[in-house]
């Protein structure tokens, strides 16, 4: 079963509000997505921000209906139809979408503003050819952004494995440092590629060295993968180092006969492969720039009540 899109939440939303009762916004958001079918797992999924996917999508319909005149707030967090509500949904009962909510005089599709139309066609007639999305408004921004944040993973992870191992290994000590490992007062040390005895770097948690991090960082090709071996050979490194803890980090994947044993030994080993890897360079500003700051909003009800 597909799960329904965000205009596919407005005629049951109105359904719901049809008896003129007023109703939170939640739980009009539940019987919504009990009406459509909505299953358990389906109501545990969540859009990158964390909010679940039917709650947004519902939200979004409720918006686009009191944008349309359909359903009033008398408080803040509360909805109730109105008679424009009441002929939308008896025109319409099967179900409503954006471009019926353009015949309700009075209301202005957001795709509709800023647009120069062209005097012989109408903004309503070059509307109706576009077709709909499934996705919310805010589903569509954050669907941009990890579909940027895709390709400038995927450049970063060529990047360093094009570079030379000197550079790759001071990288990820800076990552892992712009994650907070280190402490205001702590270091990272590259150590000399000559005589590193299965160990790239150690970072000093704290100002005196007392706990310390010691790192492994390997360039992969992206399909290439780190086998138990190398790992087994860093462990040896750490149990050489009498270290009892340590990052393996690489550009390219491990095999899960490398996953599993680095999750049964001791010291404790944490593999960071190259999606990860790239997925935290982005996250915590190492090797990337912001190029655009983007501010979302939305109506402050605090200041309407």
């Amino acid at each position: 079963m597909v799960e329904p899109t965000w205009d596919q939440y407005m005629a049951p939303a109105l359904r719901i509000l049809a008896d003129g009762s007023i109703r939170r916004a939640r739980d009009i958001c539940e019987s919504a997505a009990d009406i459509l079918g909505v299953t358990h797992e389906e109501r545990l999924r969540a859009i990158p921000s964390g909010q679940p996917r039917y709650l947004n999508r519902t939200l979004w319909a409720l918006s686009y209906l009191f944008r349309a005149g359909a359903v009033d707030r008398p408080a803040r967090g509360n909805y109730v139809i109105t008679e424009t509500g009441r002929g939308l949904l008896a025109s319409h009962p099967t179900g409503i979408t954006e471009k019926d909510l353009r015949t309700i005089d009075g209301y202005v599709s957001p795709h509709e503003r800023g647009r120069s139309v062209v005097a012989t066609t109408s903004a309503a007639a070059q509307l109706a050819e576009e077709p709909e999305s499934a996705l919310s408004p805010l589903e569509q921004v954050e669907e941009g952004i990890e579909r940027i944040h895709s390709a400038v993973a995927s450049e970063l992870l060529t990047r360093l494995h094009a570079n030379d191992p000197a550079f790759f290994e001071q990288a990820v000590l800076d990552l892992l440092m712009g994650m907070g490992y280190g402490g205001a007062e702590g270091r990272a040390t590259r150590t000399q590629l000559s005589n590193d005895g299965g160990i790239d770097g150690v970072i000093d948690q704290d100002a005196l060295g007392l706990s310390r991090v010691y790192v492994q960082a390997k360039r992969y090709a992206p399909e290439s993968a780190v086998g138990r071996p190398e790992v087994q050979g860093f462990v040896g490194a750490l149990q050489g180092n009498q270290a009892n803890q340590g990052v393996f980090i690489t550009t390219g994947r491990f095999s899960s006969g490398a996953s599993a044993f680095a999750d049964a030994v001791s010291p404790r080993i944490v593999l960071i492969d190259g999606t990860r890897l790239a997925q935290l360079m982005i996250r915590y500003g190492v090797g990337v720039q912001v190029r655009q700051t983007l501010r979302i909003v939305e109506v402050d009800e605090d200041f309407f009540e």
